[in-house]
């Protein structure tokens, strides 16, 4: 009985700890905002990325395990006292050997790709059959679903984080849920839940309900991206925070 209500300890401390996180990140986030006429980092690509880099399982990519190497650039660095920890959530548990080292990787947020938009100006190529799609370049646009509903950043699983971009493929929003894909996957570290932050500077972790969500999957393995998964509620809820139709 004692290991389980250790490890039930454990998990809550570490949500506590993520949301904290989350909360600094989103801080940083506005103070950027505001020093920058409300103009929002973009998601990806450019000297105005939220943070670069690529993260894989190859110790060789310093861009996995050294913090100076992607997250010390990032622009909202400053902002957040330069501490790197607010990065990554600590249940997050993934490694690489480089070095003859076992080395902890250095992020597990990601950004909404529709906040900020590519800094190439380009769109943003996800749903393109039945948008288009709002892209939020200033504070202003984000009127619907408004900033308390919009979620900026949030914990991609270990298995699926690679760049800083977390997509939400709107396909099939609101009323054909046959046609959701599972694009990139939510972390689930604490009690199947993950963190997420929203535009008002608000956090959260949100319980994940289908079981695609939550699945298994091999530790220091990627798990290929862009999935069909049909009818999940935990896509139709990311889908309600994310964006809407312009013509709508």
């Amino acid at each position: 009985m004692l290991l389980p209500a250790l490890a039930m300890a454990k998990s809550k401390a570490q949500g506590i700890s993520c949301l904290n996180n989350h909360r600094q990140l989103m801080i940083a986030w506005r103070m950027y905002v505001e020093d920058n006429n409300s103009n929002l980092p973009h998601v990806k690509h450019g000297p105005y990325e939220w943070c670069g880099g690529w993260l894989d399982f190859n110790g060789n990519n310093r861009m996995n395990w050294d913090p100076t190497f992607n997250l010390s650039k990032s622009i909202l660095w400053k902002y957040c006292g330069n501490n790197k920890d607010i990065f990554k959530c600590p249940g997050d548990t993934s490694t690489v050997n480089a070095k003859g080292k076992t080395l902890p990787r250095v992020r597990s947020m990601s950004m909404l790709n529709w906040i900020g938009g590519r800094g190439e100006n380009r769109a943003m190529g996800w749903s393109a059959s039945t948008g288009p799609w709002r892209i939020y370049r200033q504070l202003e646009d984000m009127i619907n679903p408004g900033p308390s509903s919009t979620f900026v950043f949030l914990d991609e699983r270990e298995d699926s984080i690679n760049d800083g971009m977390f997509v939400v493929d709107m396909g099939g929003y609101p009323d054909k849920p046959t046609m959701h894909r599972m694009v990139d996957i939510p972390a689930s570290y604490h009690g199947g839940g993950g963190g997420l932050s929203f535009a008002d500077g608000h956090s959260e972790t949100k319980k994940w309900l289908d079981s695609r969500t939550v699945a298994a999957f091999r530790k220091g393995v990627g798990t290929p991206y862009d999935r069909p998964s049909p009818n999940n509620k935990d896509i139709a809820w990311m889908q309600e925070r994310a964006t809407r139709h312009l013509r709508r």
